[in-house]
């Protein structure tokens, strides 16, 4: 054994290229990971999406289709939903399969209920009379709360602030309108409820 100089630092070995490589079984499962990932999001787009009108008993007639992204509206800006107006109380359900990701109260919504449905596509009710808890998971129809007019609907005729917001970006709906790059994470909910008029 050979002594080593006092001061002397100890010899560091060069630093081996395949073992700084992660091993082998680590790309495996990355691959895998992100293949399901894949799977799961283009399985969103393949579900259909049944859309109807979440109020029941409405028709085309009870909402102004030019409202929806009509500006100047309120703190928002633009309109970013339609409201359809019915009497208080009236059933909101839920206008596709879905799974329930927020039920709760916001300042300007009031009472609102967010349903993830497909498409990968967040339906947002807002202005709910009711606060009760829809189920975790809904079909197209369940009953999810009521017309009222909660948050900033309050002293207004009840209706449903209805939006559709896109989870990925639809770089085609850009406009140059006012908060236009917005629009690529909005759809025109008469679009959602595939409604003729």
């Amino acid at each position: 054994m050979s002594a080593q100089p006092a001061g002397a630092a100890a010899a560091v070995p060069a630093p081996d290229a395949a073992a700084a490589r992660p091993p082998a079984r680590w790309w495996r499962l990355a691959r895998r990971l992100l293949a399901a990932a894949m799977a799961v999001l283009v399985a969103g787009f393949l579900v259909p999406e049944p859309g109807r009108i979440p109020v029941e008993g409405a028709t085309p007639r009870d909402w102004n289709p030019r409202s929806f992204w009509h500006e100047p509206w309120g703190a928002s800006g633009v309109h970013q939903g339609i409201d359809i107006f019915a009497p208080h109380g009236r059933p909101v359900v839920s206008p596709v399969p879905g799974i329930v990701l927020f039920q709760g109260q916001l300042p300007m919504g009031g009472n609102v209920v967010g349903v993830l449905g497909p498409k990968w596509r967040v339906h947002y009710h807002a202005h709910l009379a009711d606060g009760a808890a829809p189920p975790r998971f809904v079909a197209a129809g369940t009953r999810i709360g009521a017309v009222g007019s909660t948050g900033n609907a309050a002293g207004k005729p009840p209706h449903l602030h209805y939006a559709v917001v896109s989870l990925l970006p639809l770089p085609w709906r850009y406009r140059p309108v006012t908060q236009g790059w917005k629009r690529m994470f909005f759809v025109d909910p008469a679009e959602a409820m595939q409604v003729q008029r």
